[in-house]
């Protein structure tokens, strides 16, 4: 295939200087460093990942909760007394208070314990998401990349075409001027001349906008020249084997089981307000002239209490009700999300298989197309074949190239659908 697979590189740092001056400094680019720059800066990457630090930061919070508080209480104002220690005689005094309040959780039915549960699960879906988005992301920048290959390569083949039918209306201008040809057929091959002008604007077109569409994703013109094609992915060996691994690993799929975890310490926590609750409380107050005495006031508190909610009007059954449904809410989203893995698994198989099966068609094709066009030229040259027949197989071989490009194209970023379906593309190219 080598000796009708067109070279781009050399073509376009001439035909687009533009573009290179737009360009980072000329080095091999790679779909690794593409990616990597990407998940530097992508916004949504970012705000991802600022939502699984706030999580494990909720986690500390919930630990808390097996630790004790102390709290300050200082207070000042005016109060008046009327009772029998001041033998039913108002009187007003200048209330001073301060206290220092200890209380430890001994026991609250599992509750601080399901809630940390509940926070890790969390994080773990936050992490997991966290991954998703990157792996979509980096399925977006392959696809911008892969383009930007795939329009480069096209483009290049057009200027082949044009170039192919501008030598031709040459040598047809020069055959009419010496009386050797007809006037018939320079306006013929001038009317294919401005046919593949117009191609190839057109190709041009599709290279810029290929260009831009990357910069809107990665933040930078890419200089195609320099642009390696990707690694050739290792896959899974057939499509049970990548569904069995997508349902397994794909972040999607982890993040939904972390939804499951956390739903079901949140439904443990309700069942807590069934239970008693036992703290340690420590008290130390320093007062003066309060409730009609003068004087300090002072005293110390250390007491096991027991709490116990014996009635709330239902509000606890309800509670772990409403627990209950969220729980199974999450177990069918995590039933969604299978069915959505899988599917994506089969639809991205579906294609890296028939283009690999395309690819064998079209490599003999485009070798056929070719080999009847050297065949045309040399005939045409001793008047056996017409202009007309020249004209077709150039546009034949022309057409057989592109749908190679095409089809070779689809197949990368096929395999790196396959890839993304499982959740193994950002790990397939080495990037943590």
């Amino acid at each position: 295939m080598k000796r009708y697979v067109c070279s781009r590189r050399g073509i376009l740092l001439a035909l687009f200087s533009t573009c290179v001056m737009l360009s980072l400094p000329a080095y091999a680019l790679t779909l690794q460093d593409v990616i990597k720059d990407t998940l530097k800066s992508n916004p949504d990457i970012q705000a991802a990942r600022q939502e699984m630090l706030a999580r494990a930061q909720e986690v500390r919070g919930a630990r808390a909760g097996y630790l004790p508080t102390l709290d300050a209480e200082a207070g000042v104002g005016r109060e008046w007394t009327q009772s029998p220690s001041t033998q039913n005689q108002g009187i007003t005094l200048t209330r001073e208070e301060a206290a220092l309040r200890l209380r430890q959780t001994v026991y609250d039915g599992n509750a601080t314990h399901s809630e940390v549960k509940r926070q890790k699960a969390r994080y773990k879906s936050a992490l997991y998401s966290a991954i998703d988005v990157q792996e979509n992301a980096a399925l977006r920048v392959s696809q911008a990349y892969i383009n930007v290959l795939r329009e480069a390569e096209l483009l290049s083949l057009l200027k082949e075409s044009l170039d192919e039918h501008q030598n031709i209306y040459d040598q047809m201008q020069l055959r009419s001027k010496a009386g050797v040809g007809s006037r018939v057929d320079v306006d013929q091959i001038a009317v294919r001349l401005s046919l593949a002008t117009s191609n190839f604007i057109a190709g041009k077109n599709n290279f810029l906008n290929a260009l831009s569409q990357f910069q809107g994703l990665v933040g930078y013109i890419p200089d195609a020249s320099v642009m390696e094609e990707p690694i050739d992915f290792v896959l899974p060996v057939d499509l049970n084997e990548s569904i069995e691994l997508s349902l397994v690993e794909h972040p999607a799929i982890k993040s939904a089981l972390a939804d499951i975890e956390a739903a079901e310490a949140q439904h443990t926590a309700s069942k807590s307000e069934n239970y008693p609750r036992l703290l340690i409380e420590g008290d130390r107050t320093w007062n003066e002239d309060i409730d009609g005495a003068e004087g300090k006031n002072e005293d110390w508190v250390i007491a096991l209490r027991l709490r116990y909610n014996l009635y709330k009007g239902g509000a606890h059954q309800a509670r772990r009700k409403q627990m209950a449904e969220l729980l199974t809410q999450a177990k069918e989203v995590y039933r969604g999300a299978q069915w959505e893995a899988e599917e994506g698994m089969r639809l991205s198989w579906y294609a890296y298989e028939a283009t690999k099966q395309q690819l064998e068609h079209l490599t003999v094709h485009v070798e056929s197309v070719t080999t009847t066009k050297e065949a045309y030229t040399k005939q045409f040259n001793i008047g056996r074949r017409t202009l007309l027949d020249l004209l077709n197989t150039e546009n034949e071989l022309v057409s057989a190239k592109q749908a190679y490009a095409n089809t070779k194209y689809d197949q990368m970023y096929s395999k790196i659908r396959v890839l993304n379906s499982s959740g193994q593309l950002t790990k397939a190219l080495g990037i943590k």
